[in-house]
């Protein structure tokens, strides 16, 4: 069982930026893809990143790429998602996954409790 606990949410204004973290308790936290996901109210939980487990491959959606960066420290079982140029449509609670492949998909085995972000115009 991988429990993942994400922090680092908060209320930033419209172009600030923001860096949550990730912490796995599994000491195999090297073996799984991790991935990024958000959901806004009255919406759809949407993909927002992913990384393999090895090779350094990472994943943005469109909406996020050149502003956001995913990366992980095998080392203290945790991932981020740094956030820059935050826009007010950023606005939405954060979920970090852990599964056997990055995928843009919900397909991943194990999920945070999420972490709220909130970008005021």
């Amino acid at each position: 069982q991988v429990q993942l606990v994400e922090s680092g949410g908060g209320l930033v204004q419209a172009g600030g930026s923001l860096r949550l973290s990730c912490a796995a308790s599994v000491r195999t936290f090297r073996t799984y893809a991790m991935g990024w996901f958000r959901q806004a109210p009255g919406k759809e939980r949407e993909f927002v990143a992913a990384a393999t487990w090895i090779g350094g491959n990472t994943y943005y959606a469109d909406s996020v790429k050149g502003r956001f960066t995913i990366s992980r420290d095998n080392a203290k079982n945790t991932m981020y998602l740094q956030m820059n140029s935050l826009k007010p449509e950023d606005t939405a609670v954060y979920y970090c996954a852990a599964g056997s492949r990055a995928t843009m998909s919900a397909e991943y085995d194990y999920w945070g409790q999420g972490t709220q972000v909130t970008v005021s115009s």
